[in-house]
């Protein structure tokens, strides 16, 4: 398993779940490719840790399908399955939808402000090529409405699937295809702000579904 040059710059205090979100993270945005090896001990060199939180995240890892784990054996970074996508891309829909019913009610105006400046810094991302900037912001637009929903266990399914969702999002946030959810999010919040929660749940839905699972 080829490791990147660059040491990440983790304190050697970092928690379990700090490690799990880093190799998530190196997951999704290709550091460790579909297919690649990952060695438990490798891994603990790079980010300065104990083997045993690697080993944990690499469970973890395993349960949200981003890497195949085999006891005794090696442990490889899951290929982007189509099936696997659409299933994924369902449920996170129906999670977001969810968030948006609970969440459209109580909305203040503070929240609504926030949510138009990430689409702000959304469409900049796009149109300039930057995906985890886009990422970065899309994730900050409906974290406002998980936040204010507040229903943890939404939120820790979401948090269990969406990086599937993500991988192959980077695909289409990369291509002009990423105009189309600027527009979905304009429309989200225009409908949150009038306080229309059926559609804003619809097109929240839409935003997430809309990802087609043959992009995987």
């Amino acid at each position: 398993m080829p490791i990147p040059p660059a040491a990440p710059g983790v304190d050697r205090w970092l928690l379990r779940d700090d490690v799990y979100f880093r190799l998530r993270d190196a997951i999704v945005d290709g550091t460790f490719a579909p297919g690649e090896q990952l060695r438990d001990l490798e891994l603990a060199a790079w980010l300065g840790v104990s083997r045993t939180p690697v080993r944990e995240a690499l469970l973890r890892l395993a349960q949200s399908g981003l890497v195949q784990a085999q006891p005794g054996r090696s442990t490889v970074v899951s290929p982007l399955d189509v099936r696997e996508v659409r299933d994924a891309r369902d449920v996170v829909a129906a999670m977001h939808e969810l968030a948006v019913r609970e969440a459209v009610p109580v909305l203040a105006d503070a929240d609504l402000a926030a949510m138009r400046e990430a689409n702000r810094r959304f469409a900049a991302a796009v149109e300039s090529g930057d995906v985890d900037s886009a990422l970065h912001a899309d994730d900050e637009l409906h974290g406002v409405l998980v936040r204010i929903s507040g229903n943890r266990a939404l939120a820790t399914v979401l948090e269990q699937f969406t990086p599937t969702v993500r991988r192959a999002e980077r695909l289409r946030f990369g291509s002009l295809r990423g105009q189309a959810s600027v527009r979905l999010h304009d429309e989200l919040i225009r409908l949150c702000a009038a306080g229309d929660t059926e559609g804003a749940a619809a097109v929240a839905y839409d935003t997430w579904h809309s990802l087609p699972s043959t992009e995987a």
